[in-house]
């Protein structure tokens, strides 16, 4: 069965009646810099061409977030691209946030891709690390690993410059605002490590940092006293639980996720568990309202709840 795109597609650039643009090209940007308080909503792209639920969910959610971040093959599973996500989204309204990284193409690609996006109207990137694939849905699939983050968030600050990695003059400079990401820790010193790392990115041209998974905000604020060092601003992440043998398995084996016993608890003896992990994500980010510079919303899959997570966090 074949679906139909063109009902959603209308002028990428956005102009809306009157001629009127309906959402800046660089209010990310700009309530990045004046310390302002981010709502970032990540969304996955179709595995497939039916984009219905995903402009539907884009939809809900259009006042009341400042971007959406779309991954890119994330977890390993093959989508449509994130950069055409990053479309859909501003043909809503929506400023979008695309997530780049070097597992499956080599430079001269990824260069490509990131001149793409600015064209086409994308100036929000995430460098990020891609999973392993033995994790995705394509074991086969071969990996590229060209640039690892650092080297990537180089190429991005030369092709701003005007330059590309092989030093070749640019016909027309991009911009962009980016960010990186700090993997979750076990221990101090695997703490001490990706902060190190972080750094160095930072030095190379993030000027954001999204956070693991922040589940007990009293380790978050202990955390961001140890990162404030990087002098870029925080956005941690909110991780909607879904079921309480999810918050069980991210708890016992996902490395540096400390998931509260009492929230387990109290999802288990809930009436509504599905209701009571809307309930959580919802005081998560008003309890972090203050303590950063914005949240990053993760449902994985349950993007139409986004709307309900924002009502309880009273945003």
């Amino acid at each position: 069965m074949a679906f139909r795109t063109d009902v959603f597609l209308f002028n990428p650039f956005l102009v809306g009646k009157a001629g009127k643009t309906e959402r800046g090209p660089m209010d990310f940007q700009k309530r990045l810099s004046s310390g302002e308080f981010v709502i970032l909503a990540q969304m996955n792209t179709p595995k497939g061409v039916n984009i219905s639920e995903m402009v539907t969910n884009a939809r809900r959610i259009k006042e009341r977030v400042h971007a959406v971040i779309i991954p890119d093959m994330d977890n390993g599973v093959m989508r449509m691209s994130a950069l055409a996500g990053g479309v859909l989204m501003r043909q809503q309204g929506i400023e979008p946030i695309v997530h780049v990284y070097g597992r499956d193409k080599n430079r001269m690609a990824l260069q490509g891709d990131i001149l793409a996006a600015h064209v086409l109207g994308i100036q929000n990137l995430v460098v990020v690390r891609g999973e392993d694939m033995l994790q995705g849905d394509h074991v086969d699939a071969k990996t590229v690993d060209d640039l690892d983050e650092v080297g990537l968030l180089t190429a991005i600050t030369a092709l701003a410059k005007g330059k590309d990695m092989a030093g070749f003059e640019l016909n027309g400079s991009p911009s962009y605002t980016v960010g990186c990401t700090i993997g979750g820790c076990a221990d101090d010193g695997a703490l001490d490590a990706e902060l190190e790392k972080a750094r160095r990115k930072v030095e190379a041209g993030a000027r954001f940092v999204l956070t693991p998974a922040v589940f007990d905000v009293d380790r978050f604020v202990s955390f961001a006293e140890k990162a404030r060092g990087l002098g870029v601003p925080l956005i941690p992440t909110v991780f909607l639980l879904k079921t309480v043998g999810i918050a069980r398995y991210m708890a016992t084996y996902e490395p540096g996720v400390f998931i509260p016993e009492h929230l387990i608890k109290r999802m288990r003896q809930a009436a509504d568990r599905e209701m009571e992990g809307l309930v959580i994500a919802g005081e998560t980010i008003r309890n972090l309202k203050g303590l950063a510079q914005g949240v990053q919303i993760v449902t994985l899959g349950w993007e139409h709840r986004l709307p309900a997570i924002l009502d309880y966090a009273g945003l």
